[in-house]
């Protein structure tokens, strides 16, 4: 695997309120390599987007953020705002899934991407306005020159998402982070869009992170997956082993309820209960109350993050062999 470009460590993110605070996230070890395809999944309410946005130092005043952030060894949590004002955009990139909601709907296309282009490459006249066009190309809008001097109200859903896509671009970063870039477009509209950060990925050799709570998304668009349920990292490995081979009760439950497009008709599982909120997590393992073979010391413990494979760990003190689902197994005394 290449060298990592970024490596969370401890994170922890916890929001102050009236009543007790609420931790979204609790100890995350996660690492991204350069060039590499990382998906996170879960459900939501699991902490996924709010790794992200703590990492970049984009979260409200009242969190407050513990642990390590560190791309290509520069510390970013507690950093000073014009150090990760350099980073953001430059070389870490976010796309959001609802572009309405990111893009200035009282300026054109055109100059909220100039703006882009000048605040991370110092580009300005004929240069900036060329480089402009060119990334409305590379995403894939067709009357490019056009577009640019469209109002964000004037474009689908699906071409504002290719605008989100091209602004991010803008600063050539190193990481691009797509958080859930897909959940409001229709289905041919998702497949052009994963299809195209595919592309861009293979072309620039950009990492990414790839944020969904839908795993066949994910399936198909990334080199490694990481599992997280109410704010801590309960499974980790490669695409193919994970999705042939889960080893955690909760990963398990999600694959379960994924239809199947071949063999014989089954009836889909269903996880009961719903993610705790943050303010009132369980003790011991925090999937334990929705867990089937959750016995006392699940309960009461929580489990580290064992490795049960090559590149393969999973938060669990069952540790469930291979190839056996947690869901088809008796479940565990009281």
């Amino acid at each position: 695997m290449a060298a990592s470009l970024v490596e969370i460590s401890g994170l922890a993110v916890e929001f102050a309120g009236a009543g007790r605070p609420s931790r979204a996230v609790d100890g995350v070890d996660l690492s991204v390599a350069a060039g590499e395809a990382l998906g996170i999944v879960g459900e939501s309410g699991s902490g996924k987007s709010v790794t992200w946005l703590a990492a970049l130092g984009l979260l409200p005043a009242r969190a407050r953020v513990a642990g390590s952030v560190r791309l290509e060894g520069e510390e970013l949590v507690g950093a000073p705002r014009r150090t990760l004002e350099r980073v953001r955009g430059k070389r870490i990139a976010m796309i959001f899934q609802d572009p309405s909601s990111c893009l200035n709907p009282v300026h054109r296309i055109g100059w909220q991407l100039g703006e882009a282009l000048t605040l991370h490459r110092g580009l300005s006249g004929a240069a900036r306005d060329a480089e402009a066009l060119r990334l409305l190309d590379q995403v894939g809008i067709a009357d490019a020159r056009r577009r640019l001097s469209d109002y964000p109200h004037q474009l689908s859903g699906g071409l504002n998402q290719r605008v989100m896509i091209a602004m991010a671009l803008a600063g050539l970063p190193d990481l691009l982070v797509a958080d859930e870039p897909t959940t409001a477009l229709d289905a041919t509209i998702q497949a052009q869009i994963l299809a195209l950060l595919g592309g861009i990925r293979r072309d620039t050799g950009m990492a990414l992170v790839l944020i969904s709570h839908d795993l066949g998304v994910v399936a198909e668009n990334v080199d490694r997956v990481a599992v997280m349920y109410a704010g801590r990292l309960v499974e980790e490995a490669p695409g193919a082993e994970l999705f042939g081979a889960a080893r955690h009760p909760y990963t398990q439950g999600l694959l379960a309820a994924l239809p199947s497009l071949t063999g014989p008709r089954r009836r889909l599982a269903a996880i009961p209960g719903t993610v705790p909120e943050p303010g009132n997590m369980p003790a011991g393992c925090r999937f334990s109350p929705r867990c089937p073979v959750a016995d006392a010391r699940c309960r009461a413990e929580a489990p580290a993050n064992w490795p049960v494979g090559p590149m393969h760990r999973a938060a669990c003190h069952r540790r469930i062999d291979a190839g056996i689902s947690a869901w088809s197994l008796p479940r565990a005394a009281e």
